[in-house]
């Protein structure tokens, strides 16, 4: 079967050249289009990448740069889109999801109401939402990928919600990479850290509620109804979102059922089977020092959220997690949603 050809637009970025890696030998993508900024245009990825290309994504290198504008709309060697374009760009990626299946991490989109915001393991049951878009005669549509902290946080609450979750609290430690390229200066990052993210609190707060939400019997989506609160900082380090979790339910749950739940989380038989769905989606550590950066980053291939240190402290549940935010938080998990659109026949 050939394979569906896949452009990226944003493709210099961090994000961009994250998904070259991962898509390289994909069973159901090639990459057939590199778009960036006017910035870009006419140059090749070796001389327009925000930063320097890593061996596996070289044989990319001299793929032509093209300007992100509306002209996309006239190929037709283009059957699906991943967007890493700042958010800024939404308009764009509304017009071009009048042709094309987006999908977008940008926070443009995330929280309109006719747009899925998916993690596969979590609430693939959202996709759906694509037909109130298709309503409006697109040929295609926009589905979108959540803030990485939000993810990492999204995964391990749908594992434990079947306890009756009430409240939420998470501290986040985010890495460099989070800000892009060139990012936070070296010398506010070095051997420091910045305790405000703008705009990451109520992603993580809002985001999250959607995600979890239900689908009611017309098929519009209900927000959840736990509440959460979220505190963000930066720290000096270049991959892996760190979060500590506190979370009170509605009657206090045995620990060890906890435990269980996050070992035993897999999502459903279908989402298990895609191409980037790791074995285990979480990863339980049973030691107070981990997760750690060096030694449990790259757990799943990077597609693992990585949970040790869980207890109950008073009335909440605590835990830390560790996730790769450029790997599940961005391109591995906009690939794995594209895997799971086109094996719901949404591509």
């Amino acid at each position: 079967m050939s394979r569906l050809k896949a452009a990226i637009l944003g493709a210099t970025g961090i994000v961009g050249q994250q998904y070259l890696r991962m898509l390289k030998n994909h069973p159901n993508f090639e990459v057939t289009g590199l778009f960036a900024s006017s910035l870009s245009k006419g140059k090749n990825l070796k001389e327009s990448a925000g930063f320097k290309l890593t061996d596996d994504v070289e044989e990319f290198g001299d793929m032509s740069i093209e300007k992100a504008d509306e002209e996309i709309l006239q190929r037709d060697d283009i059957d699906l889109i991943f967007s890493a374009l700042p958010s800024n760009m939404g308009g764009l990626e509304e017009t071009l999801s009048k042709k094309f299946p987006l999908i977008t991490k940008s926070s443009s989109h995330r929280l309109d109401s006719d747009v899925p915001l998916i993690i596969p393991e979590v609430n693939p049951e959202h996709l759906t939402l694509i037909n109130e878009q298709r309503k409006h005669g697109k040929a295609g549509f926009i589905s979108a990928d959540p803030n990485c902290s939000t993810t990492q946080l999204a995964i391990p609450l749908k594992a434990l919600e079947p306890f009756g979750i009430s409240q939420v609290i998470v501290s986040t430690m985010q890495a460099l990479s989070g800000a892009g390229y060139p990012g936070v200066s070296s010398l506010d990052a070095s051997g420091n850290v910045i305790p405000y993210i703008e705009g990451e609190e109520q992603k993580i707060k809002s985001e999250s509620v959607k995600i979890l939400g239900t689908l009611n019997a017309e098929g519009h989506l209900m927000l959840s109804g736990m509440c959460i609160e979220a505190k963000c900082a930066r720290i000096p380090v270049p991959d892996g979102h760190m979060e500590n979790v506190f979370i009170k339910f509605k009657s206090r749950p045995d620990l060890e059922d906890v435990r269980n739940a996050l070992r035993n989380f897999r999502g459903t038989k279908k989402v298990q089977k895609l191409w980037s769905s790791p074995e285990l989606p979480i990863i339980l550590i049973d030691a107070p020092d981990r997760p750690q950066h060096r030694l449990d980053l790259m757990k799943g291939d990077g597609m693992s959220v990585v949970v040790g240190n869980v207890k109950m402290s008073g009335e909440f549940l605590t835990f830390t997690s560790l996730s790769h935010n450029i790997i599940r938080g961005a391109a591995g998990g906009g690939i794995q949603h594209a895997e799971l659109l086109h094996s719901e026949g949404y591509l």
